[in-house]
């Protein structure tokens, strides 16, 4: 186990919180879920608009033209050229004087800066992220957790076609079994809503799958991180991300990411004990970053490993994004400074 986690993740009480079955009975009760894991509306015209950031944020040193637009993004071309002319009245797009072409406009720097400000962990995690990226020789990333996904804030260093795949502000679901390192330093009743997602994604409450993630939580929560394998799922998604980048779809990327969540569910995914000696086949070792936060503010996850590293090296690998971790969060909270 990596100390420094707070002291609730070691308590019975908190312990006794992952009982099973408590996810059928919240089924039964969904009232009791906090009000942002409840089914919110959706507004179509919202969406659009969202479907032409994530694209442009997507494909950043790439223009687009309106034909193109509403090509990659299956929108009527009236419509389209609407949300461009307001979007780009706003500042939000700006529009190459002889192309035509849309690009992301200052607007966006201006409310990407905004929302930076509330990140500042991100500034001090750049450089100690990218220093074990040169010392390993293995990629890393920084996710975070929104109301209903995770969601990839930065990448450093080795790409492997995954990682090309993983564009920026990529979202994946917030269900079990993805972003299990969240959940495990989370209150039960986000537990509980996490695993119920799971279930509703099934069609059935499942006892075998939901023993199965809570002992997984409980071996992320005692040791401190998170640890997951290659499957044919990941796989699946590569391909998949692959292809829709190439022609975009909001809609298509959210099926795919919850097909992705959906067949991980049959897998062997995390790995809940390590022998040092034994060989594996890793996809990501995920730390939790918590800063002022008894719940983790995002986390750095390792990725990129191109042959099975032994259990020895995945501890290894882990004890340094602890360390790195913790310079992270007492730079962020004033407890240390720049040197």
């Amino acid at each position: 186990m990596i100390r420094g986690l707070p002291w609730r993740y070691h308590s019975r009480e908190y312990n006794n919180l992952y009982r099973p079955g408590r996810g059928a009975r919240l089924r039964q009760h969904p009232e009791r879920l906090e009000p942002e894991y409840q089914v919110a509306l959706f507004s179509q015209p919202t969406a659009r608009a969202l479907a032409i950031l994530d694209l442009l944020m997507a494909n950043p040193n790439q223009a687009f033209g309106l034909t193109e637009m509403t090509r990659r993004l299956n929108l009527n071309k009236a419509t389209c050229h609407a949300i461009l002319t307001t979007m780009a009245n706003y500042g939000f797009l700006v529009q190459h004087p002889r192309t035509k072409a849309y690009r992301l406009g200052p607007s966006i720097i201006a409310a990407g800066n905004a929302a930076f400000a509330q990140f500042p962990v991100l500034e001090y995690a750049r450089p100690e992220l990218e220093s074990l990226t040169n010392d390993l020789d293995i990629g890393f990333g920084v996710t975070a957790r929104s109301k209903m996904h995770m969601v990839l804030l930065a990448l450093y260093g080795n790409a492997t076609p995954l990682i090309d795949s993983f564009q920026l502000g990529l979202r994946l679901p917030n269900t079990a079994p993805v972003a299990a390192c969240f959940t495990a330093f989370s209150p039960a009743k986000y537990l509980e809503a996490w695993l119920t997602r799971a279930h509703e994604s099934r069609g059935s409450y499942n006892e075998k799958l939901d023993q199965k993630l809570r002992v997984s939580l409980i071996s992320i929560r005692a040791r401190g991180y998170e640890v997951t394998l290659k499957t044919r799922a990941e796989a699946e998604l590569t391909k998949e991300l692959s292809r829709i980048h190439n022609s975009w779809s909001l809609t298509e990327l959210e099926d795919v990411a919850n097909r992705y969540q959906h067949d991980l569910c049959d897998e062997h995914y995390h790995l809940d004990r390590i022998d040092p000696k034994a060989r594996y086949d890793i996809s990501t070792i995920s730390l939790p970053v918590f800063v002022y936060k008894e719940v983790p503010v995002m986390c750095f996850v390792a990725g990129s490993f191109n042959r099975p590293v032994s259990g020895a090296q995945v501890e290894d690998i882990a004890t340094r994004m602890q360390a790195s971790a913790e310079r992270v969060t007492a730079l962020a909270s004033g407890r240390a400074t720049v040197s």
